[in-house]
């Protein structure tokens, strides 16, 4: 769809009325932690021209999360004047990706994580040419997903696995060779709820 359609779609997807996501949604039996959140933003980064949301795949030498797939973006720091600002300072980071490019479009509701953070995740366009550079310490790999592949409720999956003593439900939207699930997923479904 031309650009400003997608726009103006992507500006009444953010106008509904929605609450907050969490790793703990498909999961009611799981007492949430009472925790102070450490804030964090994502980057929903949509190349305007060929609709694909760019994601990465997480160094498989990092700490936390390591070979996970996910948005660019991490928690805000004291530099970062407002969420927005952490989330295209992480993807000028990870991803080498201009700011002068991305048109922010607005933000979803925030997500919390089993990890103690609360994730806004900011939903941009990105106009014209860019080259993705990975950052190596933290990225290996960068990758687009057509957005109508992220926006079709039959391609989300929930499965399960066993964490903290029970089974742990989560979503999943998996792509070609790229298995996205937990926060990613949750986000990405919040938002395909609300675009439809």
């Amino acid at each position: 769809m031309p650009v400003p359609d997608l726009r103006k779609k992507l500006e009444d997807a953010l106008a509904h009325s929605g609450g907050a996501s969490s790793d703990f949604d498909l999961n009611p039996d799981v007492k949430i932690p009472q925790v102070q959140l450490t804030p964090a933003a994502v980057l929903i980064g949509i190349r305007a021209e060929t609709e694909t949301v760019i994601l990465t795949k997480r160094s498989a030498r990092l700490k936390h999360h390591p070979g996970q797939i996910a948005f660019p973006g991490g928690k805000q720091d004291p530099i970062d004047m407002t969420l927005v600002d952490a989330a295209l300072r992480e993807a000028r980071e990870e991803i080498g990706l201009p700011s002068d490019i991305v048109s922010v479009v607005g933000t979803l509701p925030p997500h919390q994580t089993v990890t103690g953070y609360q994730v806004t995740p900011v939903l941009a366009l990105i106009h014209g040419y860019y080259d993705p550079v990975p950052e190596v310490g933290e990225v290996s790999e960068i990758f687009e997903v057509p957005l109508a592949h992220l926006l079709e409720p039959a391609n989300f999956l929930i499965e399960g696995r066993r964490w903290q003593g029970r089974k742990r439900l989560y979503y999943t939207v998996p792509f070609g060779p790229y298995y996205i699930w937990g926060a990613t997923a949750r986000i990405l479904r919040a938002f395909a709820e609300r675009m439809a």
